[in-house]
């Protein structure tokens, strides 16, 4: 088996016998982690919170399942379980995961436990949100009225001000001879119902030349693992005298990224990055959300994203709006209608709240609102989760 560096118990023993505000034992917690660092990390975020001491297992997925969808359900057949951390009773009494690799695994723990493990899942599941004790999901999902749900703003990622500030000075003698203002412009790629098509990428290279004319400064375009081949060939093609890229390779040298959150004066990321976004919101520099074009059936499929946001707004008292929950409750329960992401809402909601615009034709502007607290309505749900019988 291979053994991970953080794999066990937390050595942190001032946690080990905390008792709970109800005054009961602290509850045997394992943290199940997947192969994707997204995932895990808001998992730790959440785990580091809590007042119990928790146990790391790993899971190490099959080959075929790295990139491959395996079925839901409570099974262990995607994983190697010689690679993977032991899976032996006595069975925890809470489990903390993400993504439906791990969601597997933990949903056959609590079979193995005959219904005693409880699992709170953060982020959108692939199986039914009745599957789990509670849900932790942010601003990008859609869900119907159900009660083992918990809703926050903003993904419960975290950016570490260490790494950035040793990057920041790695790179400021580099940027230094630049024009300011030095213009972040960190890129993604298509992901449903969105299309990084050559009017997108037209659209990216007029805006950076605009930035050039507007201010004299410095676009400076990274492009990522999911950028299309072909979009980062036409940034090239077109990149504007005066601008900068850097096109990822897996083996690519001198990645700038880290560099640009520490030293940019604003950024502007394409709206299919929900991380990228919440990395530049978390650091509180100026923000702007560049659209991606939809093709004609992705216009059809925002339009059902777009009701459906619209059917699972929550209740705010009004006649119509019990209403609307009814009939949401009722076409969830018919199967209709189900949970779906919606970055259309995201956006909407970062800009509502001061903390990001719509590019257009000005620079990102300074955020003006307020970074929800999140981790601490998460935080309190799974203590009040865990209160109960």
């Amino acid at each position: 088996m291979v053994k991970h560096p953080d794999s066990g118990m937390k050595s942190d023993t001032t946690r080990t016998d905390i008792r709970s505000v109800t005054g009961k034992v602290a509850p045997s917690v394992w943290v199940v982690l997947g192969d994707k660092p997204g995932d895990n990390a808001q998992v730790r975020i959440i785990e580091q919170a809590l007042p119990w001491a928790c146990v790391h297992k790993h899971i190490q997925v099959l080959d075929p399942f790295v990139l491959g969808k395996p079925k839901v359900g409570p099974t262990l057949y995607h994983i190697d379980r010689g690679r993977s951390d032991p899976l032996e009773p006595p069975w925890p009494d809470l489990i903390l995961t993400s993504g439906r690799r791990p969601a597997n695994v933990a949903l056959w723990i609590r079979e193995q436990s005959a219904g005693h493990t409880r699992i709170v899942l953060v982020g959108k599941p692939s199986s039914m949100p009745g599957d789990y004790d509670l849900i932790v999901y942010s601003a990008e999902n859609q869900f119907p009225p159900l009660p083992n749900l918990q809703a926050i703003s903003l993904p419960l990622m975290r950016v570490d001000e260490t790494q950035i500030a040793q990057a920041a000075d790695e790179w400021e003698p580099r940027f230094r001879e630049l024009p300011r203002p030095l213009i972040a412009f960190l890129v993604g790629g298509p992901t449903g119902p969105f299309v990084f098509n050559p009017s997108t990428t037209r659209r990216l290279l007029d805006y950076s030349r605009w930035v050039i004319a507007e201010t004299g400064g410095t676009p400076y375009i990274t492009t990522s693992r999911r950028t299309p081949p072909d979009v980062v060939a036409a940034l090239q093609a077109g990149l504007p005298s005066g601008a900068r890229l850097f096109a990822w390779s897996e083996h690519a040298a001198g990645n700038p990224y880290r560099g640009l959150l520490g030293l940019a004066d604003g950024f502007v990321v394409t709206g299919d990055s929900i991380s990228m976004l919440v990395e530049v919101i978390r650091l509180r520099k100026p923000l702007a959300i560049f659209p991606l074009a939809v093709s004609s059936l992705g216009a059809f499929d925002q339009s059902r994203r777009a009701f459906t946001r619209w059917l699972f707004r929550p209740e705010s008292g009004s006649l119509i709006d019990t209403l609307r929950q009814r009939l949401a409750g009722m076409l969830y329960r018919l199967g209709v209608v189900t949970p779906t992401r919606d970055f259309t809402a995201f956006h909407d909601m970062l800009v509502s709240r001061g903390l990001a615009a719509y590019a257009s034709d000005t620079l990102p502007r300074p955020p003006g609102g307020r970074v929800p607290d999140d981790l601490r309505i998460a935080v309190q749900r799974i203590m009040a989760l865990m209160a109960t019988n």
